[in-house]
């Protein structure tokens, strides 16, 4: 059998260099051929828009798309359907000035954005995508898990924007837990008079999309989890587990405003299901407190400063409108920097 022979000429670093560069002009190559698909399908979009604007007829426009959709099929093949070619009319009227359109980004990145309607959200999510490199599927999950409106709620705090692709590989609690949560899927209004347990059989009703809500690898293990001390009973509202993290996660919901008391409580269950319920291979039990309001600084003083089992975060039973969100958001700026300057 004939041997290979070893390279007398050619060294590794070399041949690593010469990949390198191959590596690169591939990537070009694709940047280009991704701006100029852009470019091209706005184009499309513009020339549909400009041509049913210059006719009087009624359903032009459809009928314009159904007949172009007929004859593009047959000379360039698929991808050029009724849906796609509204896509591109939708672009055309979300992004009406080329140069306000980032060639960073490819056409599956745009035919999830032109399906928000607000321009501020569209431009937060068009400058984190560029930013941290979001992936088409990430960018989808962003918009569709409210990421703006976490942002805002937040106060502009970027922490609380679901980076999902940095996340889901996480192995750290506070890089799962969000701030705020969003139960608009429970159909209760927040100026209507409920109770902790109504809110509690609202999850258990809706668990699948709580589930959602939490994030990736949560499961649901028990509610109302008894346990005994000294002859007294507490009872734990929601415990899961998380198979990513590999611990419980305790959940206990406040209808009202959060206390001192709700954080030294939970901070009892997640002692107790470390001492007495942890099974071999788990990692220490969470515990979440979900209330309705909480201060940052209450809870920033009464945890000590390595916790890393006790989080509090608040539900938002319905998503405010864009601008309150705003308006709180600069509310809070402007208090931040009026104590700067006490």
């Amino acid at each position: 059998m004939e041997q290979v022979k070893k390279n007398e000429y050619l060294d590794e670093a070399f041949y690593t260099s010469i990949k390198e560069l191959l590596k690169q002009a591939r990537k070009r190559i694709y940047r280009n051929i991704n701006s100029e698909m852009v470019f091209t399908y706005w184009q499309i979009g513009k020339m549909i828009v400009e041509k049913q604007r210059g006719s009087q007829k009624a359903n032009y426009g459809d009928g314009l798309i159904k007949e172009l959709s007929i004859k593009m099929t047959k000379d360039y093949g698929q991808g050029y359907n009724e849906r796609s070619l509204r896509n591109m009319r939708q672009f055309y009227l979300v992004f009406p000035i080329w140069s306000a359109v980032r060639t960073e980004l490819s056409w599956t990145h745009y035919k999830s954005l032109i399906r928000v309607e607000s321009e501020e959200a569209r431009n937060f999510y068009i400058n984190e995508a560029i930013n941290s490199n979001w992936s088409t599927r990430q960018l989808e999950r962003e918009i569709n898990t409210f990421s703006y409106q976490r942002y805002l709620a937040g106060h502009g705090n970027h922490d609380v924007v679901n980076d999902t692709n940095k996340k889901e590989k996480s192995d750290d609690p506070k890089d799962i837990i969000k701030d705020p949560y969003i139960l608009d899927f429970l159909g209760l209004k927040a100026d209507s008079s409920f109770y902790e347990k109504d809110l509690e059989f609202a999850l258990i009703t809706h668990l699948n999309e709580f589930l959602l809500e939490l994030g990736n690898g949560f499961a649901f293990v028990a509610r109302q989890r008894r346990f005994d001390m000294d002859g007294r009973n507490f009872y734990v509202d929601l415990v899961l587990y998380n198979y990513k993290l590999k611990c419980f996660v305790l959940i206990d919901l406040k209808r009202g405003d959060l206390t001192h008391q709700d954080i030294g409580q939970m901070q009892m269950y997640v002692n107790y299901y470390t001492r007495e319920l942890m099974e071999p291979g788990d990692n220490p039990p969470i515990g979440i407190v979900l209330c309705a309001d909480k201060s940052d600084t209450l809870v920033k003083y009464t945890l000590p400063l390595d916790n890393k089992q006790i989080y509090a975060s608040k539900y938002m039973l319905y998503l405010p409108k864009e601008e309150d969100l705003r308006n709180e958001m600069n509310k809070q700026i402007e208090l931040f920097e009026g104590l700067k300057k006490q």
